[in-house]
């Protein structure tokens, strides 16, 4: 891409030059080569700013020079490797120059900077449209209005894009819709200009004859004509625009040029109606809804999108609603499924601002795509009817559940379990509408429904070998609605669902396992986070409700039993979802923090599950025990923060630290085995402590010092050469002259340096404190005596307890 004939020049004309302050080149000679606007706007190393106050300056001083340095940006923009000279600039009338400036362009295509690949390409359409807009911006009080620049702007963009090139057509429309935009900018400032001195012209002229100031007033009335006047020529330059570039180019072969177009035209509208949202524009976004390139209907759809949510505009887009409302409606089946979605919150939009616009077959249609295989369709339909339901509580839901016995009576089981899967999951995905939905009168058709559930469960188990990722999603958003919506639906049956829900996740995961790769691609389908989550709470709630059994009774109750056999049931279902990777290893620490509490209910399923989740990753398995002690601790000191008294879903920090200790006896006694995995838990730890603590600027310890003592239950399965590793990364944290020992807050690193510096078996912290202590040492004895005793007196008050250890 080649400059024009201007852009070499001696450094006395760069200095007023159109880019003597943006970017400059130093020859070797010691002269300076000013580039061309085309480079330092694609560079970007400018700011765009300064580059076009620094083109205002040379148009001032040379309006010709620096007009045909802009002539030459927007030609080599447009890929031009020709030159544009002096002789061309003046006879730019005729036609055969600009067939010289072209013939060397590609006229079927070819790369240009709106077309070509890389990084560096990728940022000019952004700048060059940013250059557009800050040069009319930076203008607009003055040679925007001088009958030169902008009269030749105007036709050169206009006959450019009217080329037989690509290249040109596209950037030169491109360059002219941004133009139209900047001047609806300028438009709107005139017009608050003119509003706001019509006010001081009234205000000046309600006052009476001996106070009205009639040289002000008349000041008044002529920047009000010059304003008008003003705004009048910034419209009748769009207009020229309009008529020379969009009524040709909104049709073009090129798609990108149809919806440049388009998109554009729809910005108009919304900023300055008063000149552009009419009938007569209308029909050009109504005619593209018809275009067969999905871009284009989707810069039209999207476009009436704004339109139609303004309030002060939707009364004005009555005709246009009544003549394309059958295309719209039907654009919700399109091909392209963004089209499909955006058209469908199109619908939503107008049923907003023109609710009588659509009928009853209009509604039934739409609704129907709840059914649509595409997941944001169907949620999106799912959240209109839900939308229309609260406003019609019985007429919506009644045609969908009518729809949905017409699908279990027409389709086949795999057909059927897909359909029932679409269904559920666009109601769900909008769940918080659905309470709105629960009153009395609708529990009858709401049931009818959850009849059908049970059925589709068995049938999804009956294919589970050849179920699509639609019915394994059925199962999953079937189970998760029901469960969180319906609580009166029977235990039993509860319970039979979420077991269903479990097996056919795990026979799904069996599947990959032994798929056979001669067969094609296997069935992928990971669960996302939303279900994982209602998996988990439904089991926490179900499993871990009431007492242990811990009563020393030899008999249980006949009930007890059942229910506990139910309960246990669930979560072994819910263990092997971890155990066989359908759900990430993480979602055992909810299971895991109940271990201690329920140990005689589920003890063994949990140890089990510990004992899985480390064969299959010892690390992962390690972290998994982190987070639930952290999220225990965190809770409690959240609570203790607050100064409210523990609820009992909180466990005291004694059940904590009681917990860590059964924990760590998981790992047994191969210490070479678990060496990495407990090291991983103390370096967690302590970063967990320490986070953000500075000794040298700290004086107070940190919040979560007590967690120490916790932590400190791993210690005794460290080797002794860990330990040791693990003391020097605590000594990173805390060096010993960086804490006074005689201060309670840190008793519980006192505790855990302790623990790690034990080493004879058998010896825990409290009595290597003690050893250590000495009538030399007093304020060591003394700290071991306060351990010994918070840690011994079971019987003293836990709130004080508490209130000593945060």
């Amino acid at each position: 891409i080649c400059g024009s004939e201007n852009v070499k020049r001696k450094h006395s004309r760069s200095s007023n030059g159109s880019l003597g302050r943006a970017e400059n080149k130093h020859l070797k000679n010691g002269d300076t080569e000013a580039v061309t606007l085309f480079e330092v706007v694609t560079m970007g190393r400018a700011a765009m700013q300064a580059v076009v106050d620094d083109w205002i300056d040379a148009y001032v001083a040379d309006r010709d020079g620096a007009l045909l340095d802009l002539i030459s940006f927007f030609i080599q923009c447009s890929g031009c490797k020709g030159l544009v000279t002096a002789e061309m600039f003046q006879s730019r009338q005729d036609t055969d120059v600009m067939s010289k400036m072209v013939e060397d362009v590609d006229e079927d295509g070819g790369e240009y900077p709106l077309t070509t690949c890389g990084a560096y390409w990728k940022r000019f359409r952004s700048q060059f449209c940013e250059f557009v807009s800050v040069l009319v911006t930076q203008c607009q009080y003055s040679i925007v209005f001088d009958s030169y620049l902008m009269s030749t702007l105007i036709s050169l963009l206009t006959e450019l894009s009217d080329s037989r090139v690509r290249a040109f057509r596209h950037t030169c429309t491109l360059a002219g819709m941004k133009l139209i935009s900047a001047l609806v900018n300028v438009g709107l400032n005139l017009s608050v200009s003119v509003d706001n001195s019509q006010r001081l012209h009234e205000v000046e002229q309600a006052k009476t004859p001996t106070k009205r100031a009639v040289p002000r007033l008349e000041r008044i009335r002529r920047k009000i004509s010059e304003l008008q006047d003003r705004k009048l020529e910034i419209e009748n330059m769009m207009d020229a625009i309009f008529k020379g570039i969009f009524l040709k180019r909104y049709r073009d072969a090129v798609p990108e040029i149809r919806a440049i177009c388009l998109e554009e035209l729809a910005v108009w509208m919304r900023l300055y109606s008063s000149v552009f949202l009419n009938d007569s524009n209308l029909k050009y976004v109504g005619w593209m809804l018809y275009d067969k390139q999905s871009d284009v209907r989707l810069k039209c759809v999207l476009g009436l999108q704004t339109l139609y949510e303004d309030t002060q505009l939707s009364p004005k887009m009555d005709l246009f609603t009544v003549r394309f409302k059958e295309r719209i409606v039907s654009m919700t089946l399109d091909k392209d499924h963004e089209v499909a979605v955006q058209a469908m919150r199109l619908v939503m939009v107008i049923s907003q601002s023109c609710d009588e616009v659509l009928s009853q077959k209009d509604y039934s249609q739409l609704f129907q795509c709840v059914f649509a295989s595409h997941r944001p369709l169907s949620a999106t339909a799912g959240e209109f009817l839900c939308s229309r339901s609260v406003e019609r509580p019985t007429r919506p839901l009644q045609a969908l559940l009518a729809q949905m016995e017409a699908a279990v009576n027409r389709h086949s089981d795999a057909e059927l379990l897909e359909a029932a899967a679409r269904s559920y999951q666009s109601l769900c995905s909008e769940g918080s509408a659905w309470p709105s939905l629960a009153s009395s009168n609708m529990d009858q058709l709401v049931q009818r429904w959850v009849r059908h559930l049970g059925t589709l469960l068995e049938e999804a188990l009956k294919v589970s070998g050849f179920v699509t990722v639609e019915a394994l999603r059925c199962v999953c958003y079937s189970t998760l609605w029901k469960l969180n919506t319906f609580g009166e639906v029977s235990s039993s049956r509860v319970s039979q669902a979420f077991m269903s829900l479990c097996d056919v996740l795990i026979a799904h995961n069996y599947q990959l396992l032994t798929w056979d790769p001669s067969a094609g691609a296997p069935l992928l389908y990971t669960l996302d986070p939303k279900l994982q989550k209602a998996l988990l709470t439904f089991t926490v709630d179900h499993v871990f409700s009431g007492a242990d059994t811990d009563t020393g009774e030899s008999e249980v109750g006949a009930s007890r039993q059942e229910d506990l056999h139910r309960r246990r049931n669930l979560l072994a279902a819910y263990c092997k979802l971890i155990v066989h990777s359908v759900l990430e290893m993480s979602m055992a620490a909810e299971i895991f923090k109940h271990y201690v509490k329920y140990f005689n209910d589920f003890g063994d399923i949990i140890k089990e599950t510990l004992n899985r989740t480390r064969q299959m990753d010892k690390i992962e398995s390690a972290r998994t025990l982190v987070l639930c002690l952290q999220q225990l601790f965190l809770r409690l000191k959240q609570e203790q923060d607050s100064g409210n008294t523990c609820s009992s879903g909180v466990q005291t920090y004694s059940s904590i630290k009681e917990l860590a200790r059964r924990l760590s006896l998981t790992f047994g006694w191969d210490q070479v085995k678990s060496r990495e995995s407990l090291a991983m838990i103390h370096r967690d730890g302590i970063d967990f402590v320490f986070q953000g603590f500075s000794q040298q600027a700290e004086r107070h310890c940190p919040p979560y010092v007590s967690y120490l003592t916790i932590l400190s239950e791993f210690s005794i399965k460290l080797l002794k050469p860990d330990k040791k590793t693990v003391y020097g990364y605590l000594q990173k944290y805390t060096g010993e002259h960086a804490i006074n020992n005689r201060e309670e807050c840190w008793l519980p690193l006192i505790y855990y340096r302790a623990s790690l510096q034990a080493t004879g078996e058998g010896e825990d912290a409290v009595s290597f404190i003690s050893s250590d202590a000495s009538p030399s040492n007093p304020s060591r004895s003394s700290s071991a005596r306060q351990l010994q005793t918070v840690l011994n007196e079971e019987s003293m008050n836990k709130s004080f307890l508490l209130h000593f250890i945060f």
